[in-house]
């Protein structure tokens, strides 16, 4: 009888076998530590701004520009990231990004006029459109979908703690350093952030689909000529023509993107996403509710050293009420979200910062009669409103989505988001210019109350907007 030879053990080819899925807490750390880079920067300089503006001679639409760059340019690109995330991979991707903002943190912390500073922030914001959509991406398709809210509240808490500390270590390091190194902070967190994103987290793609550029061009082109002719208003007037032509260009590339998409099924921005209720209602209230708050933050952040005299330290340490309250209540929101639903969080939460901003109205618009402790309700109301938004406002994006769409959608919430951003700054800061306000201690007086009570309208559109969202699931028994 033949023998039969079996053949030789062969080595295993340990490049081949599938990597052991990292604990999940790892993937949160890995996919929040970036997010919570890029949303500290949101706000980081806003208790630094006199300061800044005092060393290199800025002006008032300068002082919005060193926001507003990074927030146009972290609006404008992160559909176009998010779509190259599903081709190339979104873990790359997100890299990249990384790599890019850390880069950029540098050239802004090397800053010595405010042009320069302003194009380094408009990089660092390109850096960041790569990171903030794709971390929730990442993290959505790495958890089980019964965790997923409970997830997406830690990762809304971080988003909170970047917002909370922004304010503070912006002040802390002003007064403690300079304000250049606002920005060397980013870099020694960005060189652990790329090795712990490549070691924890799988690698993800979406579905392979063509890259729109027409479409990219288009709807780009609207938000950046949008909040550009917004930002410019103050400064060259709003009947003038470079600020006209630009809001009429802009006006005019939104509903051409529309047609574009409607004759394209894998357009940057798919028509089809909104066909999702939660969706629609999580964009709605991502841009009406963004527009509000920060745009107010913004303003309160400089009355807080102009009028009532603290230092960008004190400043920042002052509206931790508010900015830090996100840190505590978004994970809390998180895991009620499956027992109360969406949609009672995010009413009750805009609610609140709507009342929040009329009360912070009564109490700052006359300098005489101002004092801190009685802004501290108004400051806490506002933060827990905030805590109560971000995780549900996030998990609503993706609701009945399927995975393949993750990236697009909560790029496109995100995209909302930060434009809301840029557009509440141009914005109130426009209506407070309007009222008579000036960047002095009694400029305030009878501006700053217009202001904050048109952020506190978006504010309850965003909450109106909000009795749409999905409600609690009902299990049957």
């Amino acid at each position: 009888m033949a023998t039969v030879l079996e053949p030789p053990l062969q080595p295993l080819d340990v490049s081949r076998r599938p990597r052991r899925a990292a604990p999940l807490w790892l993937v949160v750390v890995a996919t929040s530590i970036p997010m919570f880079m890029a949303t500290l920067d949101n706000l980081v300089m806003t208790t630094a701004l006199p300061v800044v503006r005092a060393d290199l001679g800025a002006s008032v639409g300068q002082l919005s520009w060193f926001v507003n760059a990074y927030t146009l340019a972290f609006a404008t690109f992160m559909l176009p990231a998010a779509t190259l995330g599903d081709r190339i991979g979104r873990r790359r991707m997100m890299t990249a990004g990384v790599v890019l903002f850390t880069l950029a943190s540098a050239a802004a912390g090397l800053a010595t006029t405010s042009g320069a500073l302003i194009t380094a922030r408009a990089v660092q914001g390109l850096g960041a459109a790569a990171i903030m959509p794709l971390s929730l991406t990442l993290l959505a398709g790495a958890v089980p979908v019964a965790k997923r809210a409970a997830a997406i509240g830690i990762w809304g808490g971080v988003s909170g703690l970047g917002v909370a500390l922004g304010p503070v270590i912006g002040g802390a390091v002003v007064e403690g350093i300079s304000w250049q190194a606002i920005f060397w902070l980013n870099v020694p967190v960005g060189l652990v952030a790329v090795p712990l994103l490549v070691a924890a987290v799988r690698e993800s793609r979406g579905l392979p689909s063509r890259l729109d550029p027409l479409g990219t061009l288009l709807l780009g082109g609207a938000v950046f000529l949008g909040v550009w002719g917004i930002v410019h208003g103050n400064d060259d007037g709003w009947t003038s023509a470079q600020v006209l032509g630009s809001l009429l260009v802009a006006g005019a590339l939104l509903p051409s993107y529309l047609l574009h998409a409607r004759r394209r099924p894998d357009a940057v921005l798919p028509l089809r996403l909104f066909a999702s209720r939660g969706f629609s209602v999580a964009n709605a209230v991502a841009l009406t509710f963004t527009l509000g708050i920060f745009g107010a933050v913004f303003l309160l952040s400089q009355q807080l050293q102009i009028v009532l005299g603290y230092s960008p330290l004190e400043a920042g340490v002052r509206t931790l009420p508010w900015t830090a309250a996100p840190m505590l209540v978004a994970p809390i929101a998180g895991a009620l979200a499956p027992r109360t639903g969406l949609r009672a969080l995010l009413v009750a939460g805009l609610a609140l910062q709507t009342a929040a901003l009329v009360y912070l109205a009564l109490m700052t618009n006359d300098a005489a009669t101002l004092t801190y402790p009685s802004l501290v309700p108004g400051l806490v109301m506002a933060g827990v409103g905030m805590g109560l938004t971000f995780a549900p406002n996030a998990t609503a994006v993706l609701d009945g989505l399927p995975d393949s769409d993750f990236a697009t959608s909560s790029s496109a919430n995100s995209t909302l988001r930060e434009f809301g951003v840029a557009l509440g700054v141009a914005l109130l800061t426009a209506v407070f210019l309007a009222n008579g306000g000036q960047l002095s201690p009694t400029g305030y007086d009878g501006a700053i109350a217009p202001a904050l009570l048109t952020g506190a309208a978006f504010v309850g559109v965003a909450a109106l907007a909000a009795l749409f969202a999905p409600g609690r699931r009902r299990t049957r028994g």
